[in-house]
């Protein structure tokens, strides 16, 4: 890659932290050239989601020969659930190398993986500020089972402590301040020489 193109970014934290909805905020709010790597999956739609926009939803067939042939950035089975998520590698290239700044909106474990082989990603870890906090957003949501929501629990408390392996962390108390303090970040980020 050269020195024209576009930065890669990470944003992760606990399920539960607001990380969508701050990406969204920062994607509307940002003078940057920011763009979301739409992640893929093997798990079905939802009602309200959209293919390309809202994940690439594939066959597990389909995810098995991405994996296999290596196209992948980072991908794993989320949540025990049996279905896989992961970063495809080319949208992420092309998107860099059209100057865009490419953010991955991906758990602790994806990020480690995509910082092992791009070490100059720019990384901000996102938390709601406490457990108590995360529990609260996450029985407010109504879309889990107890079951799902201690499961997700005890992964965030491990998620959690790995939040200094990131150059930024980020407190979400309010998505559109978060995604202010996101911004600036990158602006500072982009000034820096081989930032």
């Amino acid at each position: 890659m050269t020195d024209m193109d576009g930065h890669l970014v990470i944003i992760s934290g606990p399920s539960g932290a607001g990380k969508s909805t701050v990406v969204r905020s920062l994607l509307d709010h940002c003078p940057l050239p920011l763009v979301l790597s739409i992640s893929a999956t093997t798990r079905p739609a939802r009602t309200s989601e959209v293919d390309g926009l809202d994940y690439h939803f594939l066959s597990e067939q389909k995810f098995r020969e991405h994996r296999e042939q290596g196209h992948f950035l980072e991908c794993k089975e989320v949540f025990g659930r049996g279905y896989w998520y992961g970063t495809l590698k080319q949208p992420v290239t092309t998107g860099r190398e059209a100057g865009n700044w490419v953010i991955l909106e991906i758990d602790v474990e994806g990020a480690a993986s995509v910082m092992e082989q791009l070490p100059d990603v720019t990384t901000i870890f996102l938390h709601a500020g406490s457990m108590e906090e995360l529990e609260r957003r996450l029985r407010a949501r109504g879309t889990d089972t107890e079951e799902s929501i201690r499961r997700r629990l005890d992964v965030a408390r491990e998620e959690m402590s790995r939040g200094g392996q990131y150059k930024y962390i980020v407190e979400n108390i309010d998505a559109d301040k978060a995604a202010i303090d996101i911004c600036e970040i990158l602006v500072a980020t982009e000034k820096k020489p081989n930032a």
